[in-house]
């Protein structure tokens, strides 16, 4: 029986570590492309101010009635995009029907007051734009009658929309974008899986740079 229990924790607990750890290391590094080629938010914007491309972005779409979206605009800020404005590449975008300039813009006064907003950008156009914008993600919601959505959207480097297959509550498992007015959801999921982008990038670099290496 001792020889039993000798073996067990030389070979078996290990092994059995392993599998597990791998698995763990699997699942933190990997976070799936739910959409390829989402139209590049260039394509919309009057100025052609800022683009998806090499960028990673956190995208919402905040509609013309300000009162619905306030609440949610702040839950971002303080919870997703404080932590991580100043990382290399990060950068949120609101999207906002044409004609709520003025009317945003106190919003975003406000914003300013306790916020460094250099990687706040806000995107002015029209309903048709913002919509062909919207139906790029292919996901399984809608905007409502003002053009606005509830959830954010992580839209990669490439133009792509991340998200998981696997999420326990979400039916069939596709979560296509986090819940910008549950502050729950933004630290648990949203800000998780963010972090596994910056883990992904960071692991490719660290590649690249062992391949220099070896030239």
């Amino acid at each position: 029986m001792k020889k039993f229990w000798v073996l067990f924790s030389l070979f078996i607990l290990p092994l059995v570590f392993y599998i597990f750890l791998s698995k763990g290391i699997y699942k933190y590094s990997n976070l799936p492309i739910l959409t390829e080629n989402v139209i590049d938010i260039k394509e919309i914007s009057s100025d052609n101010s800022c683009s998806f491309a090499d960028k990673l972005s956190i995208v919402c779409f905040l509609g013309n009635d300000l009162n619905e979206a306030k609440a949610s605009l702040f839950n971002l800020n303080q919870t997703i995009y404080k932590r991580y404005y100043l990382k290399p590449l990060f950068q949120m975008i609101a999207v906002i029907p044409e004609g709520k300039e003025v009317e945003y813009q106190k919003v975003i006064s406000e914003l300013s007051a306790f916020t460094d907003i250099k990687n706040w950008h806000f995107v002015y156009s029209n309903s048709e734009n913002i919509q062909t914008l919207f139906n790029s993600f292919e996901t399984p919601f809608s905007l409502n009658t003002n053009l606005y959505s509830e959830n954010a959207y992580i839209i990669d480097m490439e133009l792509r929309l991340r998200g998981r297959k696997d999420d326990e509550d979400t039916e069939g498992g596709k979560l296509y974008g986090y819940n910008m007015t549950s502050v729950a959801t933004l630290k648990d999921k949203l800000k998780d899986d963010i972090n596994i982008i910056y883990y992904q990038l960071k692991k490719s670099r660290e590649k690249q740079e062992r391949r220099k290496r070896k030239i």
